[in-house]
């Protein structure tokens, strides 16, 4: 597995732009173990179900608190795999997806979950796709992603609403769902993605779709997913994050803590400074409109003007996730569990 990969996976630093996702083995058929302190696990991502707090992480982890964050319980799952991304459409209907191009779905808040779909499914979709397009390259990655079995990892979700979903990862992986991923497409013709590079991350705004993630690799729709377009950036390392925090806005962030800001949907760009020359590993916007980003020193930062500036003094455990609360209040989300940071809410920059 490579560091990249193992960053995603369980926190630490993200140093290089392949992903090889490591043997599943039977960890995707094997349901999680229950463990002793949920609330210490590496955790990876993490999201709001009504006044829940759902998150997921190494092993198929899934814990919930009802009490944003102090306390912790564990939820049973299907899966071993790590699962790297989840997301809620309400306070009901949720998705994870992880190691194995596994997705679990819950339509009770987090209680219980079942699988919707694993990498055994989705080469055979990739396969049909590619050879319904009679793309001679498309056909000869697909036959790759079917030889290799289901060890290649989903690593970003979005949910459009309680039915539409859209899942991307390692190797250009891209596919969607219009019934709440009880059956999926793939969207990688869609794609300006000839190389199969990694899709780290999506974002949505109104119809907006944004994918970024390796060599500078950055797609984006203006259709609601019909169509996609390359968009090019001075920078050609990975990004591992982005937002679009308003109309024609984009931000991306990654490599030895790069970040640009295009305020005209991708047509020119300008650097944002950061106090250090160290990955970041994620984004969030929080509710006062604030851009926040985590980076691989251990620190949480909000933008300010065309600054990356720290809101805590000392450093945390690696982080990988962040989750804004109400109030002002940050969950950061480390390889030693869920972190609760009280912040100074500010207007937006």
């Amino acid at each position: 597995m490579s560091n990249a990969l193992k960053a995603l996976a369980i926190g630490t630093v993200l140093t290089v732009q392949a992903v090889d996702a490591a043997p599943t083995g039977d960890a995707l058929d094997r349901a999680a173990v229950t463990v002793r302190s949920p609330e210490r696990a590496v955790l990876l991502s993490a999201a709001q179900a009504g006044a829940r707090t759902v998150a997921v992480g190494e092993r198929g982890i899934v814990v919930l608190s009802n009490d944003n964050g102090k306390n912790w319980q564990q939820a049973a799952t299907p899966t071993s795999v790590t699962l790297t991304t989840v997301r809620f459409a309400d306070a009901s209907h949720g998705w994870a997806v992880g190691h194995g191009a596994v997705v679990l779905a819950t339509e009770d808040g987090g209680n219980t979950w079942v699988r919707r779909l694993d990498g055994r499914r989705v080469a055979q979709i990739a396969l049909e796709a590619a050879r319904a397009s009679s793309d001679a390259r498309a056909i000869q990655g697909a036959e790759r992603l079917q030889a290799d079995g289901p060890d290649k990892p989903l690593l970003d979700l979005l949910v459009i609403d309680a039915r539409r979903l859209l899942a991307v990862g390692a190797f250009g992986i891209a596919l969607g769902s219009e019934d709440g991923g009880k059956t999926w497409a793939s969207w990688m013709p869609r794609l300006p993605n000839p190389k199969g590079l990694h899709i780290y991350t999506a974002r949505l705004r109104g119809k907006t779709i944004l994918l970024a993630g390796e060599q500078g690799l950055v797609m984006q729709s203006n259709d609601s997913g019909l169509s996609f377009h390359s968009i090019e950036t001075p920078y050609k390392g990975s990004f591992f994050t982005a937002e679009l925090p308003g109309d024609q806005v984009i931000v991306l962030a990654g490599l030895r803590g790069t970040v640009l800001r295009s305020v005209d949907s991708g047509a020119n760009w300008s650097p944002l400074t950061t106090p250090m020359p160290v990955s970041i590993t994620s984004s969030a916007m929080a509710g006062d409109g604030r851009l926040l980003v985590t980076n691989q020193a251990g620190f949480v930062m909000a933008l300010q003007g065309d600054h990356m500036q720290p809101i805590h003094a000392a450093p945390l455990p690696p982080l990988n996730a962040l989750l804004p609360k109400p109030g002002g209040a940050v969950l950061a989300l480390t390889v030693q569990g869920a972190r609760q940071l009280p912040t100074e809410p500010g207007p937006a920059k």
